[in-house]
This record gives C-alpha cells, structure tokens and sequence, in this order.
C-alpha cells in the first residue's frame, strides 16, 4: 500500500527498484526449497497502483533482465581486500554508510551512469530503519506499507541527469507469510534475508 504523501518520484523509484535475483539461477532454488518463488513486491511503471488496494505478485523477472554485473576488484581506502575481491562497494564509494554485517548481493545498471547496489541481513526491518535514522540523521520516509519500504534520499536528485535520487532504501521480506529474499551465491548462509538495503551512491 502505498502512503499518502509519498512523492511522486518515490513512488516511481519503489516501483522499479529491487529486481528479482531470478537472473542468476535462483527460481529452480527456489522451486526447491519451497515452491515460492523469488519474491518481486514491485509492479512495473506501466501498472500504478492507488492507494489502499492490495498489490498483486507479479511473475518472476526472464533470466536476462536482472543478471548482475560483477565490476572489478578496486581496493579504496579502508576497504576490506576481500570486500573489494567480491566486488562489494566501500562506504567511501557509496558516499553513506553500510549497515553493520550486512552482505553485498549484486550491483545492478540503473541507467544515465548510475548504479545501485543491495545487501542483506538477518537484522530486522524495524532495526535497520533506525539505525539509519541515526546514522543519516533523518527520519526518511515510508513509502509503502506493505510490503514496508522505507527511504532515505540523501543528495540532490537530478531528474534531467539521474534515474534514481541518491539514497538509501530498505525493505521488509517477511511481509505476506514471506520467508525473506533468496541468497543468491550458491551455498551462502543465510539462505535467505529477511531485510533488503538498496543504496544509490551519493554523487559529489
């Protein structure tokens, strides 16, 4: 549901973001575990939703639309080497902080030379939500109830220059019974997350 108030670009941001990891041979897992599949709260720009309806499951993502794109290995200053070996951005890159034991998942091609990033925790929504409250030293905004999503735009947005507004979104996936968002390395622990973190990097 999305809140009343929320802007206009939010709205249109939320909609888009957080694609599916289907891309990277997560469906057939989980098929497997349980038969739900990756989980994909957002619908698409073309079908809005108003107020206080009831946002249906869209189907899962083809393989080709949400493959990551691993980029190379750049050691900043004060990164862990394997941070950087894995891929995984450093707070300095991102220009806001990242959650304390949080896992990079994928970095995703969001258009006009941006790129946005996500992790997962075990944390619960609640909790992040307000640890970065205080470490941004913002309220954010909750712009959708269910599944809860909650934004901190940090910056400038650029709507001539930028498809998303720098920022941090966090999202609830264990909303709807929902047993959290498939981790996509093979093997990795936890299996899944029950809280999503998309960060777009602050542009100087």
């Amino acid at each position: 549901m999305l809140r009343a108030g929320a802007s206009v670009v939010s709205a249109v941001i939320m909609a888009i973001a957080f694609p599916a990891l289907a891309g990277v041979g997560l469906l057939a897992d989980a098929v497997r575990v349980d038969a739900q599949a990756v989980p994909q709260p957002f619908p698409r720009p073309s079908d809005p939703q108003r107020p206080g309806q009831t946002r249906p499951q869209p189907p899962a993502a083809p393989p080709d639309r949400a493959t990551p794109v691993r980029e190379p290995a750049v050691v900043s200053e004060g990164q862990d080497p394997a941070a950087a070996a894995s891929g995984a951005p450093s707070e300095t890159m991102l220009g806001v902080p990242i959650y304390p034991g949080a896992q990079f998942l994928a970095s995703y091609d969001a258009g006009q030379g941006q790129r946005y990033y996500l992790f997962g925790t075990g944390d619960t929504f609640v909790d992040v939500v307000n640890h970065y409250r205080t470490a941004l030293r913002q309220r954010g905004d909750l712009v959708f109830d269910q599944p809860a999503t909650h934004m901190f735009e940090v910056g400038r947005f650029r709507e001539d220059a930028m498809a998303f507004p720098p920022g941090v979104t966090v999202k609830d996936y264990t909303w709807g019974q929902m047993k959290g968002y498939l981790n996509p390395k093979p093997g990795g622990q936890p299996a899944r997350f029950p809280t999503i973190i998309q960060i777009v990097p602050v542009v100087p």
